[in-house]
């Protein structure tokens, strides 16, 4: 295989690698360093006896993306406050039912469900469900017997499933959430944000001991509101507000003097009830909060 079918090999595979790096390890930046290594490791292979080229680069990127995924929860032991997922913007030009399925798994509400699995079963499950990948090749990634890997992937749906988080939110429903927050936090007037909230509906935020940021999750109604519309309404009334997509859902980019100062996220139960409010304001997660091409 000339070298330029072998580069364009890895380019056409690109954005497929790095929307499982990502969903593997939250961190947009970790999984451009898990693609970027299997690049490497791509260029320097023979491949005169590869016979599927986006075989062997997703079992290469799992691989490397497991042995990061350990590094980093060693890190998160020592994180600060709640731990988000880097939000990224998502830009594609597929099929839109494709992109609704897949924006299904971005959501940070999705990637947080993950985060409770073992490396093994997220990887699994996202290599079947997500990317459709046949057993054989997710026991390989994984190196395990394929029957292990179905025992995996059982397990991490019934988990999935049991969190019902895998559902779309009419976008009508979530630009008059969006609207409503806005109002809350700008004009501290909580009235019609108050009535699209779940009676349980959480607050985090991660500023990654970077920047203020709540250290522990608020939960119910009074909590929620009265920091929306105490402290936020203080620091936030006068920022520059934008709409933004977010992990495949409508969100709220907020701007002081030019720079994003931070990214707000939602996630809904299946009436379209606002169940968690996630809150990103750790400047290391916000650098990159604009359009990036991954499946």
């Amino acid at each position: 295989m000339p070298q330029t079918m072998d580069i364009q090999a890895f380019e056409e595979a690109r954005p497929r690698l790095l929307g499982l790096a990502y969903r593997i390890l939250g961190s947009l930046a970790d999984a451009e360093d898990a693609v970027q290594d299997t690049f490497v490791k791509w260029s320097g292979v023979d491949r005169s006896g590869i016979d599927n080229a986006l075989s062997w680069l997703t079992t290469a990127c799992t691989r490397r993306c497991l042995d990061l995924l350990r590094a980093a929860h060693r890190r998160r032991v020592d994180y600060v406050g709640a731990w988000l997922p880097e939000p990224v913007q998502i830009s594609s030009e597929t099929d839109p039912e494709t992109d609704l399925d897949l924006a299904k798994s971005l959501t940070t509400a999705f990637l947080l469900m993950l985060e409770r699995l073992t490396p093994k079963e997220r990887a699994a499950y996202l290599l079947r469900e997500i990317f459709d990948r046949p057993y054989a090749e997710v026991a390989e990634a994984l190196d395990l017997n394929e029957a292990a890997c179905r025992k995996l992937v059982s397990r991490a749906k019934a988990h999935i499933d049991q969190a019902k988080i895998r559902h779309a939110t009419p976008p009508d429903r979530q630009d008059r959430l969006l609207a409503a927050f806005q109002e809350a936090v700008t004009s501290g007037d909580p009235a019609p944000l108050t009535a699209l909230l779940s009676s349980e509906i959480r607050l985090s935020t991660d500023g990654g001991g970077r920047v203020p940021a709540l250290l522990d999750t608020l939960v119910g109604h009074e909590a929620v509101i009265a920091f929306l519309t105490d402290p936020l309404t203080r620091y936030w009334a006068q920022f520059h507000w934008r709409n933004a997509d977010i992990n495949g859902d409508r969100g709220i980019v907020v701007e002081r003097d030019g720079e994003t100062a931070a990214a707000v996220s939602f996630a809904y139960d299946e009436s379209g009830l606002v169940t968690d409010i996630y809150i990103m304001r750790n400047p290391d997660k916000l650098t990159r909060l604009g359009p990036v091409a991954i499946r």
